[in-house]
């Protein structure tokens, strides 16, 4: 699970002590609320199959996936599963690669999601074996499937931007810049990630 309320309110406020541009932001946007997901290789196939389509889309991939799979979609069902079928299903020849790259490691137990590595650093680099899993794939499953407390998305524009947004710079800070930019919020930064996300989508600021 994601971070709770709890942990977000205390990250939060923690930060907010040691940078007023935070507490300014708080008091004007307040607290964001839980972003939760499932733990586990369903969360990450929803991941693949979410990826540069709508929302929409993604949602009608994945209820073809549980009508031909089950609900579950057991990874060796969908390794089993023949091309047309996941194809008819709205899951592209790269996207199948993906989702094949998925079950093969969870399958063979190289990947577990119920036992990933307690450094994030590492954990990031187990789950970036998977064809398709990106650094940010990584860091959002750990950020809202594990609620690890210290995750930063520094590479997310997003978070770039809210972040250049909250601390009054003129230009968006690239990646290195939102990192180092953040160093002084460990380790909390996960907490700081889910607000600038809320404040970033704030219209009136």
């Amino acid at each position: 699970m994601g971070l709770t309320k709890q942990q977000l309110h205390t990250g939060l406020d923690a930060i907010a002590a040691i940078e007023p541009a935070m507490a300014r932001a708080l008091q004007r946007v307040g607290y964001p609320d839980e972003r939760i997901r499932e733990r586990g290789y369903r969360t990450m196939l929803r991941t693949i199959v979410g990826q540069q389509v709508s929302v929409a889309a993604a949602a009608s991939v994945w209820r073809k996936l549980e009508d031909l799979l089950g609900e579950t979609i057991p990874p060796e069902e969908l390794l089993a599963a023949e091309f047309d079928a996941l194809r008819a299903c709205g899951l592209s020849r790269q996207k199948q690669g993906y989702a094949r790259s998925l079950c093969e490691l969870v399958s063979s137990g190289e990947v577990n999601f119920e036992e990933l590595p307690a450094d994030d650093e590492a954990a990031i680099a187990e789950l970036t074996r998977i064809k398709g899993i990106g650094r940010w794939s990584a860091e959002i499953y750990l950020l809202f499937a594990e609620g690890r407390e210290d995750i930063w998305p520094a590479g997310d524009l997003a978070v770039q931007v809210g972040m250049g947004k909250l601390l009054g710079h003129v230009e968006r800070p690239d990646e290195k810049q939102t990192r180092a930019l953040a160093e002084p919020w460990r380790p909390h930064r996960g907490s700081a990630a889910v607000f600038i996300w809320h404040y970033y989508q704030n219209a009136a600021l």
